[in-house]
């Protein structure tokens, strides 16, 4: 099934169906997307032990424009998978592309050869050819799947998937829907990339101006001063922007007003997934609170809040509660303000939630920049030259803030600018952008998990892992090198436990992936702290977590900004039993 409901399926069927074929581009958009809710399962909602997909090519277009795109089974997003905790799946993937293609399914605990990465865990699919994916499902939540070949997931190649508890939900709701924010461009991710090398901030039109100093509302010309000689814009906050890209939800953008019905005082749970390229969102519902009960597809203790920062490759369940309103506008609004998407929550079809103004751009600050200036010795007479790189006479700040037996710092070179001189453990801040907001924003310290955390052991060791680049030459890399370079993989011993240090040395947010694996933030008390297979870091920031190596096998290990990750943001990490054991 596809919700928990008691509503006529049949009547909501019928008004989505009238409405998509309004829009002119129902045919692309899978029965699950379409406005209205969900009905009962479709041949574009595909669950049961034997599942087909087909990778081909498509024409995609939305708010006047359109490209060539990649679709599963004609559609996009792809099919909806709905599976059941505890059976077993066979998923053929057909490629009918010209090139390789691959499906990776993003937070499932698989063996690693269907894994779906390939050159790590397996070959790829060849064009012409299907390879059938085989595994267990050991858990339950909210997933997905996408590409991890070349840069189709930006064009297209990315569905949700659902996995329903053996035993039946924790949290009782009357009604779901699934949201797949993303982003588009008829502008092919590689020539994207292109760009970017050429000029680090080649869509960013957002830029400072004499106007806005003048206004007040941007830095003082000291500041700009300062930033100027640092060679860094602290208005440089996302990559690819609305200049190029339009937001989507379900495949749908804000004037084809993605639906979903509600009854009043319903609960009803929203699957949110990002699965965009290069895009965080900030998640609201003006009017309505959201409450948190999952994270990455696991199960966390109800908090509720006002907004929620959704980093790529990121999941979250929310229960919400409508009232009598007509409609509510769900806003996915980029980091940088440079676009948002807004969807609608409404009683019957045909209404459109409110749009609200583009709140101002943020920008960075020093904080983002590893300095936090409060804590630091600010040299003599109080001054620190900001004209010198951020690495260059602040070692012993930045040794002394690392963890003992932390690896030396990394090497400056060709592909690293900057290393943060203090980075700080951000898990309790509010995300870049939300930091004076009114209202109540979702931070990693306020998720409990629901479930006592599986693992109590304390780490035998730890490693650290630096988020480097040079920015102005677009290049990414972790501890200094690429994977094109390559670098080593990092080794782990079956059953390990191991702290890892994720140290942010760069100004952007890096939503950081480990394949195979869920691994515990190091905040709060033991016991309950959230488990997550994505991880946010924030500019100049440090995220500790704690992981048991119980996948064996080779693991991709990256970030999930698409264009980072093929610039060489990329790590494999190994896990090996050890020799003369097993």
């Amino acid at each position: 099934m596809i919700a928990h409901t008691s509503f006529d399926r049949r009547r909501f069927l019928g008004a989505s169906g009238v409405l998509a074929a309004s829009l002119g581009a129902g045919g692309l958009f899978p029965a699950w997307a379409r406005s209205g809710s969900p009905g009962l399962p479709s041949p574009e909602v595909l669950s049961g032990g034997e599942i087909a997909l087909t990778i081909g090519e498509s024409h995609f277009g939305t708010g006047g424009r359109s490209a060539h795109a990649v679709t599963v089974n004609g559609t996009l997003p792809a099919p909806l998978i709905r599976l059941r905790e505890g059976q077993t799946v066979r998923i053929a993937v057909t490629n009918r592309l010209a090139e390789q293609s691959s499906i990776h399914w993003h937070g499932l605990l698989v063996p690693f050869q269907m894994d779906g990465v390939p050159g790590v865990s397996y070959l790829g699919i060849d064009p012409g050819e299907t390879f059938t994916y085989e595994f267990p499902i050991v858990q339950s939540g909210t997933y997905w799947y996408h590409s991890h070949s070349g840069m189709q997931e930006a064009v297209g190649l990315y569905g949700p998937l659902v996995i329903d508890p053996a035993d039946g939900p924790l949290e009782a709701y009357d009604r779901e829907h699934v949201l797949v924010l993303s982003d588009w461009s008829p502008l092919h991710p590689h020539e994207q990339l292109r760009r970017l090398k050429l000029m680090g901030g080649y869509f960013n039109r957002q830029k400072q101006t004499l106007a806005g100093l003048l206004a007040g509302k941007d830095q003082s010309f000291k500041e700009r001063l300062e930033w100027a000689a640092m060679r860094m814009d602290p208005t440089d906050i996302s990559d690819v922007t609305g200049t190029t890209y339009s937001f989507l939800v379900n495949g749908h953008g804000t004037a084809e007003n993605w639906t979903g019905l509600f009854a009043p005082g319903e609960r009803v749970r929203l699957r949110v997934i990002n699965a965009s390229a290069m895009t965080n969102f900030n998640f609201r519902i003006p009017g309505l609170p959201l409450t948190v009960v999952a994270a990455d597809g696991l199960p966390v203790r109800p908090v509720e809040t006002d907004e929620v920062q959704i980093a790529i490759a990121e999941t979250y369940d929310f229960i919400v509660t409508p009232g009598e309103d007509m409609a509510y506008g769900i806003i996915a609004e980029a980091i940088d303000r440079s676009g948002l998407v807004r969807a609608t929550l409404a009683r019957r079809i045909g209404l459109a939630g409110p749009i609200p103004k583009l709140r101002e751009r943020p920008l960075l600050t020093m904080r983002d920049m590893g300095m936090d200036m409060a804590a630091m010795d600010m040299g003599e007479g109080g001054v620190i030259d900001l004209s010198k790189p951020a690495n260059q006479g602040m070692e012993g700040h930045s040794m002394s803030m690392r963890d003992p037996g932390a690896a030396p710092q990394v090497p400056l070179g060709p592909g690293v600018a900057t290393l943060s001189p203090m980075p700080a453990d951000r898990l309790a801040d509010k995300p870049t952008g939300l930091e004076n907001v009114d209202h109540r924003v979702l931070t990693y310290a306020d998720l409990r998990a629901r479930e006592q955390n599986p693992d109590p052991r304390r780490p035998g060791r730890q490693i650290d892992v630096h988020l480097t680049a040079n920015m102005e030459r677009y290049m990414w890399s972790m501890d200094g090198a690429s994977l094109s370079e390559g670098t080593l993989p990092i080794p782990f011993r079956l059953g390990e436990r191991v702290r890892v240090n994720l140290i942010n040395d760069t100004m952007m947010p890096h939503p950081i992936h480990l394949h195979g694996h869920f691994f515990e933030l190091v905040i709060g008390e033991p016991g309950h702290r959230p488990r997550k297979h994505t991880v946010n870091v924030l500019p100049g920031g440090k995220v500790s977590f704690d992981l048991t190596a119980d996948g064996e096998g080779d693991w991709a290990f990256h970030c999930h900004m698409l264009l980072h990750m093929h610039a060489g943001m990329m790590r494999i990490v190994t896990v090996r039993r050890e020799k003369g054991r097993g």
